[in-house]
């Protein structure tokens, strides 16, 4: 294999904070298999998601690009399958790619969208169909059921190669025990009556756990979704082995998404007595969409099934974390011996890993569980580790400010390949030959969301910029502005926005994000000739 051929292994987990891992400073979870994989190679401290939210981020994954430019711009749109994908070049180049477990670049649940139809004129007549979108005819060109639930149900076959750039697929898709797609096969093929063990209707009885969406499932966990992509990665990888060509394998966790469900002896792996606390944590913010939401809890109509955030206090905290963390190390086990794979065929000297998550969660912070429209820091800033075998001086943390866009562009300038035209990160190469390379001054964050807050008419559109001291964060629907110093309150506790010191600043980062912005803005396609 040429040097500049390595193969690449892509660990992926879902929902993930950086605080939750053993190499970026909690004192209690155990994840000593990642934190080995950050002590070979290079953590990177400031890296940020483009999207807060799975399908976007994942989309941007894939394509260095932008959600507002790759067109995957909230939950619910598919990724065009026209678009171009890292997958794709390596691909072309001769290398063999391949997935286990979630994608999530097409939807999963099979349910029509969570709002309607925005409403013109009742007396103008709306366009036929086939011209409703931007695009003639749009999603006419292919199948955009590929991950969902009916169609698993219905027709439970795997899904054809390639997809987005992948040859080979076994596919997860939704969370917990309730995992479906290629996993839904194997599962019953070793627990047939899995349908009678899954969900939580069937959980074990365990009246510890007062937090919405926490149950203890029948599964065994040597049947749990995390072992299904830990022994399916494992086979993968022994088959990739056996010939001389590259490859490239996303490795994809549906956990440690809620529900909270680890299994057998992870779920009680961690008492919520022991669990640390921050001092924003179960305790609600001075923010009008938490206030709102603290007030149906109060009135005792909370939504705490879905996907969109709720109040939690400080015994909710605790327990959500526990088991979470729980689900954390499942996967740092399965991560152990995977990695020991590799080990064991010799592979370990021509493979880079990586290891990062499409996005972070509240878990408590501010008053806040789960994910959506507040940026902040927990929920938008994830781990990401580039463990590289040729690494020599490894353990080294980069505080650059990286985005979920570098990942694409990596991957190609790791195989000796230049991106396509419009794809926007850049590779992060230069970093890991030296940590204080000249890089980025700011990072924007885009998230346009897919089902509408209480109190609000709509879904509601964030955008945020974040520098290496601040963070400040605007709203389509509210009048507000979020500005906090994360040097001196990273806990972004006081909003200095409408304070005089911040007016100066303010005006600054609204320049910044202008300009970030103006960049973000799609530079492709190339012109074809001089007009």
């Amino acid at each position: 294999m040429p040097a500049n051929r390595k193969n690449i292994l892509f660990i992926t987990t879902d929902q993930h904070r950086v605080d939750h891992l053993g190499c970026y400073g909690n004192p209690v979870i155990a994840t000593p298999h990642i934190d080995a994989l950050a002590a070979r190679g290079r953590r990177f401290t400031r890296n940020y998601v483009a999207s807060p939210i799975c399908m976007p981020n994942r989309a941007t994954m894939m394509t260095g690009r932008m959600p507002s430019v790759h067109g995957l711009h909230c939950n619910g749109v598919p990724l065009a399958l026209r678009s171009n994908t890292f997958g794709d070049l390596l691909r072309a180049s001769g290398y063999r790619t391949g997935l286990v477990g979630k994608s999530h670049l097409q939807n999963m649940t099979g349910l029509p969208p969570a709002t309607v139809t925005p409403q013109t004129d009742r007396t103008l007549t709306p366009p036929p169909v086939a011209l409703g979108e931007t695009e003639k005819a749009m999603w006419s060109d292919g199948r955009y059921d590929e991950e969902s639930l009916k169609r698993w149900q219905s027709d439970p076959k795997p899904i054809p190669g390639p997809y987005y750039g992948f040859d080979q697929i076994e596919l997860c898709t939704m969370h917990g025990d309730m995992v479906h797609g290629d996993y839904d096969g194997w599962l019953k093929q070793r627990l047939p009556n899995a349908d009678v063990a899954r969900g939580p209707a069937n959980a074990l009885p365990d009246d510890r756990y007062t937090v919405p969406q926490a149950y203890r499932t029948r599964v065994p966990e040597e049947f749990y979704p995390t072992r299904y992509i830990q022994e399916r990665t494992i086979a993968r990888i022994e088959s990739l082995a056996q010939d001389d060509a590259p490859f490239f394998l996303h490795c994809s966790f549906p956990d440690p998404h809620h529900p909270f469900t680890p299994p057998g002896r992870y779920w009680d792996m961690y008492d919520p007595a022991n669990v640390p606390l921050s001092p924003i944590s179960g305790h609600p913010a001075d923010h009008p969409i938490i206030t709102r939401l603290r007030e149906l809890r109060e009135a005792g109509k909370a939504k705490t099934l879905g996907t969109v955030p709720f109040v939690v206090d400080v015994e909710e905290t605790r327990q959500a974390i526990a088991l979470t963390y729980g689900m954390i190390t499942m996967i740092d086990d399965a991560v152990g011996a995977i990695v020991a794979t590799l080990e064991r065929l010799g592979l370990a000297d021509t493979t880079t890993v990586i290891f990062t998550s499409d996005h972070g969660d509240f878990m408590g912070d501010h008053g806040l569980m789960l994910k959506s429209s507040l940026h902040y820091d927990g929920l938008v800033r994830v781990p990401l580790i580039w463990c590289d075998p040729d690494e020599k001086n490894g353990g080294a943390a980069i505080d650059a400010l990286t985005s979920t866009i570098d990942l694409a562009p990596s991957f190609l300038d790791t195989s000796g390949l230049a991106p396509f035209h419009g794809m926007q990160g850049r590779s992060l190469r230069p970093l890991l030959r030296d940590p204080k390379a000249d890089w980025r001054k700011a990072v924007l964050i885009e998230e346009d969301g897919h089902e509408a807050f209480p109190g609000i008419e709509g879904p509601l559109r964030t955008r945020s910029i974040v520098t290496q001291r601040y963070r400040m964060s605007i709203y389509d629907k509210l009048p507000l502005v979020e500005l906090y110093d994360l040097r001196n309150d990273p806990l972004e506790q006081t909003n200095l926005a409408d304070t005089p010191e911040g007016a100066r600043i303010r005006a600054d980062l609204f320049e910044e994000m202008s300009r970030t912005m103006m960049e973000m803005c799609d530079w492709s396609p190339f012109p074809t000739g001089r007009a």
